[in-house]
C-alpha cells in the first residue's frame, strides 16, 4: 500500500478518536454519517481533508514528518488570533504524526472571486486582517528577516532556475553582477522597519468568510520587511493587475498604515521604492522555488506561472534604474552570446 494511503488510514482512526470529545464538548450531540473528502494540496507535502456530516464540517491537516512540521502553524495560529483576524481553529492537534483538526473556514479563496469590480471591497478587507496583525507587539520567539535568510532565498535563483532548469553556469562576471545585486536588495530589504510579516499574504490563502478574510498557510511568518506582506498581496502567482490600480491600492494602505503607527516609510515615494526591491527580491525566489519544485518535487505546473514574476521584475526594473545591473544580467541569460562587463 502506497505511504500516502497508509496516512490516510492512520489519519482517519486518529480522527474517529478526536470527534467524540470535541462533539461533547461543544455541545454538538451525536456524531452524524460524515465523509472525508480531498480539500486541496499545495506545493508542500501537506494535504487538506474535508470532513463533513449534518451540520458539521471541518478540515483535517496531514503534514507529514519530516517534511513538514505543524507546530510552527499551531504556534502562529495562536498568535495572529490575539489580533483578532480569522485563521483556523486548532480542535485537536498530534504534533509528532503531523495531524490537525481545525474549523472550515469556507471552500472559496479570493482566487476564486476576485475581479475588477469587487477588488476594492476584497483588498479592503484584506488590508484590515493585515493592519491588525502588523500591530502587534513583536515578542513572539520567531526569527527575523536577517541577511543569512534573505541570501538563502535570493540563490534558489541561480541555484535552481539558472544552473538545474536554464542549465546555465554562470561565468565570473555574471557571478559578480549577481553578488552586487543580491546585496542591493538585501540592504534595501534590511533597511525598512519591521513588523510581523505572514511571507505568503496573497488571494490564494484568503479565504471569503466570516469575519472576511480567513487566513491560511502562515507557518512560515517571521518578522521582516513592513512592505513584505502588502506587496504580496498584489504581485501574486496567478493573478496580475494594472500598475496604476496596484498604485493605488498601495498608497490607501500605506495612508491607513501611517494612520495606525505602523512604521512605514514618511513619504509615498519612499514606500513604493521599497516594495519594489523588495518586491523583487520575492520574485526571484519564488522563480527559484518554482523551479525547484519542479525538478526536485516532480511538480512541473508551477512553472507556467514564472513568465507572471519575470514580468513583475521587469516592470520595475523599468523604473529602477538603481536595479540596471539585474537588468544587464538577465539579459545575458536570455541571450547567452551577449557579453557581460
Amino acid at each position: 500500500m502506497p505511504d500516502q494511503d497508509v496516512r490516510l488510514q492512520h489519519l482517519k482512526l486518529w480522527l474517529d478518536e478526536q470527534l467524540p470529545a470535541l462533539f461533547a464538548a461543544q455541545g454538538w450531540g451525536a456524531i452524524p454519517p460524515a465523509t472525508l473528502t480531498a480539500a486541496s494540496s499545495d506545493a508542500s507535502f501537506r494535504r487538506y481533508f474535508r470532513w463533513e456530516g449534518g451540520e458539521q464540517t471541518f478540515i483535517v491537516m496531514d503534514a507529514p514528518p519530516p517534511q513538514e512540521n505543524c507546530k510552527p502553524f499551531v504556534d502562529i495560529a495562536r498568535l495572529l488570533k490575539k489580533s483578532g483576524i480569522n485563521v483556523p481553529q486548532i480542535y485537536a492537534e498530534d504534533l509528532e504524526r503531523g495531524f490537525l483538526l481545525l474549523n472550515d473556514l469556507g471552500r472559496k479563496t479570493y482566487l476564486d472571486v476576485i475581479d475588477a469590480e469587487n477588488a476594492d471591497q476584497l483588498f479592503g478587507d484584506a488590508f484590515d486582517a493585515l493592519l491588525a496583525y502588523q500591530q502587534l507587539p513583536m515578542d513572539a520567539p520567531l526569527p527575523s528577516y536577517d541577511v543569512a535568510l534573505l541570501r538563502r532565498e535570493l540563490d534558489l535563483f541561480p541555484e535552481w532556475y539558472v544552473r538545474k532548469h536554464l542549465g546555465i553556469e554562470m561565468d565570473p562576471q555574471q557571478l559578480a553582477l549577481w553578488q552586487r545585486v543580491s546585496d542591493l536588495l538585501i540592504d534595501s530589504a534590511l533597511a525598512q522597519p519591521k513588523v510581523l510579516v505572514h511571507r505568503d499574504y496573497m488571494p490564494r490563502n484568503l479565504m471569503l468568510s466570516e469575519p472576511n478574510p480567513g487566513v491560511l498557510d502562515f507557518q512560515d511568518a517571521v518578522y521582516g520587511p513592513v512592505t513584505y506582506d502588502v506587496t504580496c498581496l498584489f504581485k501574486d502567482a496567478f493573478l496580475s493587475w494594472p500598475e496604476e490600480r496596484v498604485h493605488g491600492w498601495l498608497e490607501i494602505y500605506w495612508s491607513r498604515a501611517r494612520a495606525l503607527g505602523i512604521p512605514v516609510q514618511d513619504e509615498f515615494p519612499a514606500f513604493l521604492q521599497a516594495s519594489d526591491l523588495l518586491g523583487v527580491q520575492r520574485h526571484l525566489k519564488v522563480i527559484g522555488i518554482f523551479a525547484r519544485i519542479c525538478h526536485r518535487d516532480g511538480k512541473p505546473r508551477y512553472l507556467a506561472d514564472v513568465p507572471r514574476f519575470f514580468a513583475y521584475i521587469e516592470a520595475v526594473l523599468a523604473r529602477r534604474p538603481e536595479l540596471a545591473e539585474l537588468a544587464q544580467l538577465l539579459s545575458s541569460l536570455s541571450n547567452p552570446s551577449k557579453q557581460t562587463v
